[in-house]
């Protein structure tokens, strides 16, 4: 993928927070161009059209958490903390960017356009693949509980941090989020990694 220029970036994180303030409906060109003062035909000039911006906030997520999750199936670290390890940084870049997650983990906007229901499944997929590949390791160096399918393990930890994370969202970011992935963080172990 190519960088996006500044004034791309400009769009999409205001784009961001306008689906942060009034949901996808309140995301129009007209909005966008008001929120950073430019004409339409400003935002023209750098989108084609509003899902063209949509397309680069999910493949800039895709493209932060790709290289770390590659890393992540690739090393030796124990799969306990290597998972510990993805789910804080993508703690970290959600508490940097909080808006974001009314995009991430908002798939039912994406309903309606097969080409943003695939890269929000491609997210999603990527992220199921990597955790499978450290578990699916985790439990061969009797380090995660092999008496539960990696697939399973891997629902069960994505499910706990999405619920957390959309939680977090809809209570207008009204608790810690690094405190609360922490407390999952320290039940996930326990039930998964052998005494």
């Amino acid at each position: 993928m190519q960088p996006f220029s500044e004034r791309q970036e400009q769009i999409m994180n205001a784009s961001i927070e306008l689906i942060a303030e009034l949901s996808i409906q309140g995301l129009t060109i007209k909005n966008i161009a008001h929120k950073i003062k430019l004409t339409e035909g400003a935002i023209y000039r750098h989108f084609a059209c509003k899902n063209d911006i949509l397309l680069a906030i999910l493949q800039t997520f895709k493209e932060v958490s790709q290289q770390t999750l590659v890393e992540s199936c690739a090393s030796e670290v124990i799969a306990f903390e290597q998972i510990k390890g993805i789910f804080r940084r993508n703690i970290q870049y959600f508490n940097e960017k909080p808006a974001i997650t009314a995009v991430i983990f908002s798939e039912g906007i994406f309903q309606n356009d097969a080409h943003l229901s695939k890269e929000v499944f491609k997210i999603l997929e990527m992220h199921e693949k990597a955790l499978n590949c450290i578990i699916e390791r985790g439990q061969i160096n009797h380090e995660i509980r092999a008496d539960i399918k990696e697939k399973e393990i891997t629902r069960v930890i994505i499910g706990s941090i999405r619920y957390t994370v959309k939680k977090w969202r809809l209570s207008g970011f009204d608790f810690d989020l690094k405190t609360e992935i922490e407390l999952i963080l320290v039940s996930l172990k326990k039930m998964l990694v052998p005494k």
